[in-house]
């Protein structure tokens, strides 16, 4: 039996990380496995820690890498034994944060790796990219390295967003993410519905 992979992707400020506690507690009966990127085990939140908020010039590739190795080890410690035993995971942030960021932003060459399970659900929560920015300011939370990108960086990266949900249109659940957070969390409950009845 293998459980459920649902992830939330969407460029900064979309409301990713609150959709994804609302989800954590909606399912809270069902004891979920919460993740977030880079991060989730030590060596995650070490990465973290260097791309996010570390003063080291980062090469772009050389970037891509630390964020793949960090999912690789969170793959391996966390979400591959929670699916293998039938668990529901929850990400915040998954591999298409590579493939926009780093591949659509900065022009990485980018795959998905054989070895990195595909979500059964993958929420994108499109929001206009300065609107997002502005919630960021609003929030008074302090930029990281990547949310004080330009703006044409940040529009690079919801378009490669956009890029990746037509590209995959049954994996990706693409949600207007400027409407209130209980609206967008009960389309988020409505599309899991019939996955969570098969488990």
């Amino acid at each position: 039996m293998s459980g459920l992979f649902i992830t939330f992707e969407g460029p900064e400020g979309s409301g990713k990380t609150t959709q994804v506690e609302l989800v954590g507690q909606a399912l809270a009966a069902r004891e979920p496995v919460m993740v977030r990127e880079p991060g989730g085990n030590e060596l995650g939140e070490r990465i973290r820690e260097i791309v996010l908020y570390g003063a080291l010039e980062l090469d772009a590739e050389a970037e891509m890498y630390l964020f793949m190795a960090a999912r690789r080890q969170l793959i391996a410690e966390v979400i591959a034994p929670a699916l293998a035993a039938g668990q529901i995971v929850v990400a915040d942030r998954y591999h298409d944060s590579t493939l926009a960021y780093q591949g659509g932003a900065r022009g990485v060459p980018t795959t998905w790796p054989s070895t990195f399970p595909r979500p059964d659900v993958t929420f994108l929560l499109s929001v206009p990219v300065e609107s997002g920015l502005e919630r960021l300011a609003k929030a008074g939370k302090k930029p990281d390295r990547v949310e004080r990108e330009s703006i044409d960086f940040h529009n690079r990266v919801a378009a490669a967003y956009e890029r990746l949900a037509q590209d995959e249109p049954q994996r990706f659940a693409r949600l207007d993410a400027t409407g209130s957070r209980d609206h967008v969390h009960q389309q988020v409950m409505n599309r899991l519905e019939p996955l969570l009845s098969r488990l």
